[in-house]
């Protein structure tokens, strides 16, 4: 799933579905259609299937993704609707061809980064589909970041294992081989971790908007916030191939799960939310930052669907998210209607009678009262 200024784009197996975002006009909820879809391959061969997808820019026109797909290609796509259907016209350009599964695309400016299951890196020119520097980093590998803007550009890299944080400058177009930064543990005694989902902090965080403030989603289940700009660092003996371990300046969790995080995002209607889609049960968590220890909440997806929350992404007064069996959003703005989202069939969901437009969830918060 990925985003634009006017443009939701699902990937699932081997389709693409486009949404256009409507305008509005009485203060109420924009609108989402479903502007067409299209199939990247033969959606027999799972090896064809999309898992990574992300928008890049093109001059405003929100028509342009790359693809990763688990056969390792990586595409460019610029999506054309045809008049009167719902169908989607795809012009593909083969970007490259690796042997592993693309595992996380992110991109910023003219820049696309590219993570690999096994940790192959690589910073490609998108204007070019030149390559201008590649890391390998030997290591089960799961998301990643691109950051152009910060004082100091840099990569974030979330993997399995005891460093499962890191963090390289670029510079001139190059990744710097080794990392400039470990966020979380580096200690010896501590066993392997890993991180899942990576994104820049909200906007209005008590630390300011710099992009040098990183959110993490855990594998132990905790969301933490790094600060780039922090001398803070981690106590205790460290390894001595790496630097010492940054300490997060905040760490959030469900207190009554401590299920993995495996998505995150930040933003919301007031810019300071964050949001981070746990590995079971369709569980998502919110949290507002300017009263992290009291605003914590959690809700399960419609249809109480067993699966992980793979992909969460907030964009004002709305949160879309996908689970295994299908896309969903909150919308807490004003005016939702039945027809503000596209018609989806009902079975396994209870309807609102008060709103159809609507379904029943269930929500818990994470401060204790007298039903815990």
């Amino acid at each position: 799933m990925t985003i634009s200024n006017s443009r939701l784009v699902i990937a699932a197996g081997t389709d693409v579905y486009s949404y256009k975002f409507g305008i509005s006009t009485r203060g109420d909820t924009p609108s989402v259609k479903l502007e067409g879809r299209c199939s990247l391959g033969d959606s027999r061969n799972s090896k064809r299937d999309i898992t990574s997808v992300v928008f890049v820019d093109d001059g405003g026109l929100d028509r342009t993704v790359i693809c990763g797909f688990r056969d390792g290609t990586i595409s460019k796509i610029v999506l054309s609707a045809k008049p009167n259907t719902e169908a989607l016209v795809p012009k593909i350009f083969q970007f490259s061809q690796e042997d592993d599964i693309v595992e996380s695309l992110s991109s910023d400016r003219s820049f696309l980064l590219s993570l690999s299951a096994s940790g192959q890196v690589k910073l490609t020119d998108i204007s070019t589909f030149h390559t201008t520097s590649s890391l390998d980093l030997g290591k089960r590998s799961w998301t990643s970041h691109l950051c152009l803007e910060a004082s100091t550009p840099y990569i974030a890299l979330g993997t399995s294992s005891t460093t499962p944080l890191s963090v390289h400058t670029v510079r001139e177009d190059e990744m710097s081989t080794s990392p400039t930064a470990v966020l979380g543990r580096t200690r010896k005694d501590h066993p392997m971790s890993a991180v899942y989902g990576l994104s820049r902090a909200p906007l209005s965080a008590p630390w300011g908007s710099s992009p040098q403030i990183i959110v993490s989603g855990w594998f132990d289940g905790r969301v933490r916030c790094y600060d780039l700009r922090s001398p803070l660092r981690e106590a205790g003996p460290t390894c001595s191939e790496v630097p010492t371990a940054l300490r997060p300046v905040l760490s959030l969790s469900d207190p009554w799960s401590d299920d993995p995080i495996y998505s995150v995002s930040c933003g919301g209607g007031t810019s300071s939310h964050i949001a981070a889609g746990s590995a079971r049960h369709s569980v998502v968590s919110f949290w507002d930052v300017r009263y992290a220890t009291q605003s914590g909440w959690s809700v399960y997806a419609p249809g109480n669907d067993r699966s992980p929350v793979y992909t969460v992404i907030l964009e004002s007064s709305r949160l879309f998210g996908a689970t295994e069996s299908r896309p969903f959003v909150y919308d807490f703005g004003p005016g939702v209607t039945v027809d503000t989202y596209p018609r989806i069939s009902t079975e396994g969901l209870r309807q609102r009678k008060s709103n159809p437009a609507s379904f029943y969830v269930t929500k818990y918060s994470h401060l204790p009262s007298n039903d815990h």
